[in-house]
């Protein structure tokens, strides 16, 4: 059965939207990804007419069009709520409390890995990583951050978006619905009030790395693994352990690391 096409007045409006994204790629089939974001801003989900709306427009097969919307996981195959909430479970999130997080929504909403509440305001997810491990346990609502989450903050948070109360995300631009963002996305500007305002910026554990990159951090400190002792390094290789954060980040001549059973200097190139 062939899908159905969007009405007139939508289609019409949909092309204009969509030359003006494949205006910017100097070859069409480039604008594939913005292009089904559009589609999903229009219904909130990829769906059948918008797959072939997309495939119509870039001179490619439904097939084509089809193995890249089921491809990304940004896109959606079913009707969703307003706000998609992903909590991560990769490793560090996991272990820091995602798991439990992710435990005590789907019993607090009502839903499983994927689902929609009855009220059609929250889908629930988890996630892999997005990149945050430095504030985790992390929850992503239609791709904004939401950093350093506990059970319960996490269901205050599900319980303002159900009830129609702002919330703020840790740091980036102001949360939008799930339409709204896939809009965004697929290349068009924010024209919301205060939406180029940014809520926060990277806080300090994402910039421990380029503090130390500037010479602004505190110096390296040797550890040993068994004793467990802190002290200032010393000698030849003392410059070379300050540009480090970690002892064992530093290139070293010796097993410093275990002064108990020295391996002696390591030969240069050449000797």
């Amino acid at each position: 059965m062939p899908a159905p096409d969007y009405p007139a007045e939508v289609r019409a409006r949909l092309e204009t939207d969509a030359r003006e994204v494949i205006a910017r790629y100097p070859d069409s089939r480039s604008a594939l990804l913005p292009l089904l974001h559009l589609v999903q801003s229009e219904e909130g989900y990829v769906t059948r007419t918008g797959v072939k709306f997309c495939a119509e427009m870039l001179d490619l097969t439904t097939a084509e069009a089809t193995a890249v919307a089921t491809f990304y996981s940004m896109y959606r195959r079913k009707a969703g709520g307003d706000y998609q909430v992903g909590v991560c479970t990769n490793t560090l999130c996991a272990v820091m409390g995602g798991d439990a997080i992710f435990e005590e929504l789907q019993e607090h909403l009502g839903v499983g890995n994927g689902e929609t509440t009855e009220d059609g305001r929250v889908t629930l997810e988890h996630i892999e990583c997005n990149a945050a491990c430095d504030f985790a346990p992390v929850i992503m609502v239609n791709w904004e951050f939401f950093d350093n989450q506990t059970p319960e903050s996490a269901k205050g948070l599900v319980d303002d978006l159900r009830a129609g109360r702002t919330v703020e995300p840790t740091r980036g631009a102001p949360l939008c619905s799930f339409k709204e963002t896939s809009r965004i996305l697929a290349g068009f500007p924010d024209t919301r009030d205060g939406a180029v305002s940014a809520t926060g910026g990277a806080g300090p554990a994402s910039l421990a790395g380029l503090r130390l990159a500037r010479g602004e951090a505190e110096p390296g400190k040797v550890v040993s693994p068994r004793s467990g002792s802190a002290a200032p390094r010393t000698g030849p290789d003392a410059e070379s352990a300050a540009r480090h954060d970690s002892s064992h980040d530093a290139p070293q001549k010796t097993s410093a690391s275990d002064p108990e059973h020295p391996a002696g200097p390591v030969a240069e190139e050449g000797e």
